[in-house]
């Protein structure tokens, strides 16, 4: 399923995105995550420790499709393919960014809470890029 530019921009919009990456054992495993776009590609952050990130390196084959704050997918919504990939954390201050252009309020309110936590390198940044 090769997504089409205005799929891509839909998931894009979403406020949450059920983002699906794969297990060792191909079983595929969802979470809802805010996503921002910018330059075609789409951002979000992920805990260091978490088994995403963990599973994105393995596999960088990822789903994306809108669904709300609970992971619920909303109906008639488009499915789109990608490839993740878990940047720097030199990257991290482009991507909070385009986070924050996005979610001007929950975006910084995140930020702070990092900052007040001291939790700079508690997080990377993930880059989707489509398949094309």
């Amino acid at each position: 399923m090769t997504a089409t530019a205005s799929d891509w921009n839909t998931i894009g919009r979403a406020s949450y995105v059920s983002f699906t990456r794969y297990r060792k054992d191909g079983s595929a495993v969802a979470t809802p995550v805010w996503i921002a776009p910018a330059d075609g590609k789409l951002y979000f952050f992920s805990e260091v420790g978490a088994h995403k990130v963990k599973r994105i390196r393995r596999n960088p084959a990822v789903t994306l499709q809108p669904c709300d704050v609970r992971g619920r997918l909303t109906p008639g919504s488009p499915v789109v393919e990608g490839t993740a990939r878990v940047l720097d954390f030199e990257d991290t201050p482009e991507v909070r960014k385009i986070v924050n252009r996005k979610y001007p309020v929950l975006g910084r309110l995140s930020q702070l809470g990092v900052w007040i936590t001291r939790r700079q390198r508690a997080s990377f940044a993930i880059e989707i890029s489509p398949v094309t």
